[in-house]
């Protein structure tokens, strides 16, 4: 399946090594470091490392050379990429793991960055919501797909967009990374039933065929809706899971709302300070 580049031959074989070497990279840098912090007294948990190379193989599967051009393969790679390979990825609590490898200088700028107006926009449910189904509306529903099959930088751009998204979206709803913007648990799971509703809606709209831009017969398409609508809804049960999994009451943000203090509501600059103390 080749889900990173269509139309000339030669981009099949260059997207996929890209993405290998890229995936090569990502995974021995978190490997190495999830190692070193393996033998600190607070350790690291071997879990979160095999979540982080699941992730890598979700998205090296995504990116193996085409097996067929149909639309059922196209809506299989968008799953992978968009939705689980970012929910494995998120879980790896890859973030953390940064903050503890880094100097504290570095720690402390990669806060400021997370804690900036353009991260507090580009992570806002409504802003992720409307990227995520607005995006997946667009795609299927105007000329989108079908420039997509036609220009590989396009059809590269659309996956990019969809990885980025799912990953944001998965990290707002459960990632264990900190995050100074992150909404409570009550909008989180209102961002995600209306992102369920939304993906259910699209999916029978694909399956019925009512307002599709897709040159693709009607029976594919009618797979690639049945694939989106049942297999995106196992991930999103895994979302929810993942919701209830990493979920911690912060009675000491409370607490330190009644005292006045500033410590417990910025977890970035908590985790940059014991990161701090960790390396010195």
């Amino acid at each position: 399946m080749n889900t990173l580049a269509h139309g000339a031959e030669t981009a099949v074989p260059t997207g996929t090594i890209a993405v290998l070497v890229l995936a090569a990279f990502a995974g021995t840098t978190y490997v190495l470091a999830a190692r070193r912090r393996h033998s600190e007294n607070r350790g690291w948990d071997h879990r979160r490392t095999v979540g982080f190379l699941t992730g890598l193989a979700l998205l090296l599967v995504a990116a193996r050379p085409a097996t067929s051009d149909g639309f059922a393969d196209h809506m299989l790679g968008h799953l992978l990429i968009g939705m689980f390979a970012p929910l494995a990825l998120v879980l790896s609590a890859p973030l953390t793991l940064l903050l503890r490898s880094v100097p504290p200088s570095v720690g402390a700028a990669i806060t400021r960055l997370f804690r900036s107006t353009p991260a507090r926009v580009m992570t806002h449910p409504i802003v992720l919501l409307t990227a995520n189904i607005g995006g997946l509306a667009a795609l299927y529903f105007t000329g989108l797909f079908g420039l997509s099959e036609r220009n590989n930088l396009v059809h590269s751009a659309i996956h990019v967009h969809f990885f980025v998204v799912g990953y944001l979206f998965a990290w707002m709803i459960a990632g264990p990374d900190p995050g100074p913007h992150r909404p409570g648990v009550r909008t989180r799971l209102v961002v995600l039933g209306v992102a369920i509703f939304g993906h259910a809606v699209i999916a029978q709209l694909l399956y019925a065929g009512w307002f599709v831009a897709i040159d693709a017969p009607a029976a594919e398409i009618r797979a690639g809706g049945t694939l989106m609508y049942y297999w995106g809804d196992i991930a999103e049960i895994l979302l929810a899971l993942a919701l209830l999994v990493t979920w911690r009451p912060d009675h000491r943000s409370r607490a330190g709302a009644r005292r006045g203090t500033r410590s417990s509501s910025n977890p970035l600059g908590t985790m940059v300070s014991r990161s701090s103390t960790a390396s010195s």
